[in-house]
C-alpha cells in the first residue's frame, strides 16, 4: 500500500530545541512563562531549558510545569554524570578504564548498558556490537584521524569484535574479556539510555510535559501542555535542515540513524562510521537512514544502527518478529520510503511510502 501526504510546517518545540550554544560556557539556560493550557483551566505554565554539550552532539532537555526548573537541572546534572561514566574518550571513565585493565566491576548504569548491549548482539544476530571499539579505532572515528585500514589488519581486528568473548555477570557486574585485545564502546546505546533516564527525572519531579533533543535522538514525555500530541520531524539524509517526514508522538523515542552523520572521503570514496561486525567496513546495505520508535531509548537507540546494518529487507522481517516493541521509517539508497503499520496513522510525508503490515 501507498500512500502520500503533505507534512505539517509548524513541528512546535521538538524542531526549535535543535539550535547550539554561541556562548563560552557550555551550558545555556532560558527559563520562561507561556500560557499555553495544561487542562481546561487556564493557567500559567513554568518552562524551563537547558542545552549542553556532551557525549560528542549538543543536547538539549525542555521541562513544563512547576518543577520544571528542578527537573531540567537534575537532567543536566544526569547527562553529565552518565557522560564521564560511559566515554571511552575520557580516560578516567569506566569504560575507559576497563578496556585498559580488560577487567572491572562495573557501576550499575555501565552493568546495565553491557547487559543489554550483549542482549541486542544475541536480539540482531551480531548486527548490534559493543565490542566492534578496535575496529572503530582503526578506522579512525574516535580520534577523527581518519583512514581506510588494510584488509589483512581488519580481518584480525574482526576476531576481537566478539560479544562472545565478554564474561559478564549481571549479578555480580563483574566483567572480563577473553582475548587481552578487546575493548568496548557502549555509545551506540548511551543516547537512548540517557534520554530514558531523563524521563525516569521527569516523573520523579512530577513535570507536566517534557523534551529531550540528545543530538538528533529525542525522547518525549507525556503530551504537549495543550494535550496534542508531540510532533517530532526525521532528518533528510541530504540536508539537515529538511525532513523526510513527520511523527506525531507521546512518551516515545523517536531515534535516526545513517551514514551522512559521520563520514570521511578517501580516493573519491565516501567510507560511514555505521561499520558492519560481519565485514568490518561500513554498512553497504542500501539504506540511507533509519529511525526507530519506542517507548524504550536505549532498545530505540540500538535498532536504528542494527536496521542500517541489515538492510531493508532483514529490517521489515526482524521488525515482524518484534512488532510490538518498536516500529520504523526507512530511506533507501534509491529514495523508497518504508514505513511499520503501528505508526501508519501518526505519520505524514510529501514522499510516497509504503507501510509494512506485520502479517
Amino acid at each position: 500500500m501507498k500512500n502520500k501526504t503533505v507534512a505539517a510546517i509548524l513541528l512546535t518545540v521538538a524542531l526549535a530545541v535543535t539550535g547550539c550554544s554561541s556562548g563560552g560556557s557550555d551550558v545555556t539556560e532560558n527559563t520562561t512563562a507561556s500560557q499555553e493550557g495544561i487542562n481546561t483551566e487556564s493557567k500559567s505554565v513554568n518552562e524551563s531549558s537547558q542545552e549542553v554539550f556532551a557525549m560528542d552532539t549538543y543536547m538539549t532537555v525542555t521541562a513544563y510545569g512547576k518543577n520544571a526548573k528542578k527537573a531540567v537541572d537534575a537532567s543536566i546534572a544526569e547527562i553529565k554524570r552518565l557522560d564521564a561514566l560511559l566515554s571511552t574518550g575520557d580516560e578516567d571513565s569506566e569504560i575507559a578504564k576497563l578496556n585498559v585493565n580488560k577487567s572491572a566491576t562495573l557501576s550499575e548504569d555501565g552493568g546495565y548498558l553491557v547487559q543489554r548491549g550483549i542482549e541486542l548482539s544475541t536480539m540482531t544476530d551480531g548486527a548490534f556490537d559493543i565490542a566492534i571499539y578496535p575496529v572503530m579505532k582503526e578506522w579512525g572515528f574516535p580520534t577523527k584521524d581518519f583512514k581506510v585500514p588494510d584488509d589483512a589488519a581488519l580481518k584480525e581486528l574482526l576476531k576481537l569484535a566478539d560479544v562472545s568473548k565478554i564474561n559478564y555477570d549481571s549479578e555480580s557486574r563483574e566483567i572480563s574479556f577473553e582475548d587481552a585485545g578487546m575493548e568496548i564502546d557502549l555509545g551506540g546505546i548511551a543516547k537512548g539510555y540517557t534520554s530514558s533516564r531523563i524521563m525516569d527525572i521527569f516523573k520523579e519531579y512530577d513535570v507536566d510535559s517534557g523534551l529531550v533533543n540528545l543530538g538528533g535522538n529525542v525522547q518525549t514525555y507525556r503530551t504537549k501542555t495543550d494535550g496534542s500530541k508531540w510532533r517530532v520531524a526525521v532528518q533528510s539524509p541530504e540536508d539537515e535542515s529538511q525532513y523526510i517526514g513527520v511523527i506525531d508522538v507521546s512518551d516515545k523515542a523517536v531515534i535516526t540513524s545513517g551514514g551522512y552523520e559521520r563520514y570521511f572521503e578517501q580516493d573519491g570514496k565516501i567510507y560511514h562510521h555505521i561499520i558492519d561486525p560481519a565485514t568490518g567496513y561500513p554498512a553497504e546495505s542500501g539504506l540511507k537512514s533509519v529511525t526507530i520508535v519506542s517507548d524504550d531509548g536505549t532498545l530505540a537507540d540500538g535498532l536504528s544502527t542494527s536496521l542500517f546494518i541489515m538492510g531493508k529487507d532483514k529490517a521489515c522481517e526482524f521488525w515482524k518478529a518484534h512488532s510490538d516493541e518498536f516500529d520504523f521509517v526507512l530511506l533507501t539508497d534509491d529514495d523508497n520510503m518504508y514505513i511499520s503499520a503501528g505508526i501508519a496513522a501518526d505519520y505524514s510525508s510529501d514522499h510516497e511510502y509504503e507501510v509494512i503490515s506485520a502479517e
